[in-house]
C-alpha cells in the first residue's frame, strides 16, 4: 500500500508542529505545505523545523494553495489557520472540493452545527458529493472538556449534570491563539477589544456544550458564557506571547448549556500564559453527577500544544476511513495513538492517492 500522503495548510506553532510529528511517523508523508508569511514561504520545511532533511523527499513551503493541492493528489489536507467556522470555510470547501479529506484545528469546526447550521449542512454536502470526510478535532474542542467527558458517562445510569474544568497554559500556542485571547494588552484595551469583538477568550464552548448535549440527550435549550481578563503581577513571556506586568496574561471563561433555566452543563476555563510565575498549578477536572457520581482529576493538564498536534495526527486514519460527509469526535471511533505504520490502520477498501 502507498503511503498516507499529508498536505498542511497553515506552518504556525501547530501547522509546523503537526509537520514534525508526521515526519517522524511511519507509513505516511508530507507532499506539500503552504503557508502565505513571507518569512516562511520558499523555504524548505526542514529548514524551518531545524531538522535534517537529507534523505527526504523535497518540501518547499509555498504561498500559493494551488501549488500544493489539486484533484485528489493526497489523502488528507490538514487546515490549520483559523479558529471559526465563517474563516475556514472557504478554505474547506476548496480541500474538499479537490476530492481531498479535510482535517482542521479551528474549534468552532468540532461542532459546527452549534453555531453554523446552514454552513455545516452546506459542509456536509460539498465532502459527501466528491466522496471525502471532514473533521475539527483538538485537544479542547475535541478531547478534554467534551468527548472525555462524554466517554466518562458510558458507565453511567442517570445523568444529572456535567461539569468540566480545565486550567491551563496558552504558552504553547501561536500568534493567532495569543491575539484572540488579548495577551499583552492593557485592560483598558483589553476591554475594548472585547467589546468590538476583537478578543473573542476561549473559542468552543457553544460547540462543547452542544455536543456533549446531542451526546447524552440533555436537550440543552439555552447557551451563556462569559470572560474576564487575567490580570498579571510579573512579566511573563512564551514563545508567541508577552505580557509586561499589569497587562491581561489570559482570560477566565466560564460556559453554562440550560435546560428549562436549570444548568446542566458548567464549563470553567481559566487560561494564561506562564502560568507557573504566579504559582498557578495547572489541570483537568471532570464530574459528572448522577448515578454513579463520576470524578476525574489529571494535574497537571494535558499538555495544548502537543495534545493538539496529537489529535489531530491520531485521528488522520479515522478521517480517510470515515464515510463521505461532515463528522464530529462523537461520529469516529476513540481516538488513539498511532504507534506503528499508518498504512496498517487505513482500510484496506480506501483508495489512497497514487
Amino acid at each position: 500500500m502507498n503511503t498516507v500522503k499529508v498536505a498542511i495548510w497553515g506552518f504556525g506553532a501547530m501547522g509546523s508542529g503537526i509537520a514534525r510529528t508526521l515526519l517522524s511517523k511511519k507509513g505516511v508523508e508530507i507532499v506539500g505545505v503552504c503557508d502565505t508569511r513571507p518569512d516562511r514561504a520558499g523555504k524548505s520545511v526542514y529548514e524551518l523545523l531545524g531538522i535534517d532533511g537529507q534523505g527526504k523527499p523535497a518540501v518547499v513551503v509555498s504561498n500559493d494553495i494551488d501549488s500544493v493541492i489539486s484533484t485528489r493528489s493526497c489523502d488528507i489536507c490538514v487546515v490549520a489557520t483559523d479558529s471559526f467556522v465563517e474563516k475556514i470555510y472557504d478554505k474547506i470547501i476548496k480541500v474538499l472540493s479537490c476530492g481531498i479529506n479535510a482535517i482542521t484545528l479551528a474549534e468552532e469546526m468540532s461542532y459546527p452545527a452549534a453555531q453554523h447550521p446552514e454552513l455545516s449542512s452546506q459542509l456536509d454536502k460539498v465532502a459527501k458529493e466528491n466522496g471525502v470526510t471532514v473533521l475539527g478535532t483538538g485537544i479542547n474542542p475535541g478531547l478534554v472538556m467534551d468527548l472525555l467527558a462524554i466517554c466518562l458517562s458510558g458507565c453511567m445510569t442517570d445523568v444529572e449534570k456535567v461539569s468540566c474544568k480545565r486550567v491551563n497554559s496558552l504558552s504553547p500556542f501561536g500568534e493567532a491563539v495569543m491575539h484572540e485571547q488579548g495577551v499583552g494588552l492593557p485592560l483598558a484595551e483589553f476591554n475594548q477589544k472585547v467589546a468590538d469583538g476583537s478578543v473573542t477568550g476561549h473559542v468552543g464552548f457553544a460547540e462543547s456544550v452542544k455536543m456533549i448535549s446531542d451526546a447524552l440527550g440533555l436537550g440543552v435549550d439555552k447557551f451563556e458564557q462569559s470572560l474576564e481578563p487575567i490580570v498579571t503581577s510579573v512579566d511573563r513571556k512564551s514563545p508567541y506571547g508577552y505580557a509586561p506586568a499589569g497587562s491581561v496574561c489570559g482570560v477566565d471563561m466560564r460556559g453554562q448549556g440550560l435546560n428549562g433555566g436549570r444548568v446542566i452543563i458548567s464549563m470553567e476555563h481559566p487560561q494564561q500564559i506562564e502560568p507557573e510565575d504566579e504559582g498557578v498549578q495547572t489541570g483537568d477536572y471532570i464530574t459528572l453527577s448522577g448515578s454513579p457520581e463520576v470524578n476525574m482529576r489529571i494535574s497537571p493538564e494535558i499538555s495544548g500544544g502537543i495534545g493538539t498536534i496529537a489529535m489531530c495526527v491520531n485521528c488522520i486514519p479515522h478521517v480517510v476511513n470515515a464515510p463521505a460527509g461532515l463528522k464530529t469526535m462523537i461520529d469516529i471511533p476513540v481516538p488513539r495513538a498511532i504507534i506503528g505504520d499508518f498504512r496498517d490502520f487505513i482500510d484496506p477498501l480506501k483508495k489512497i492517492a497514487d
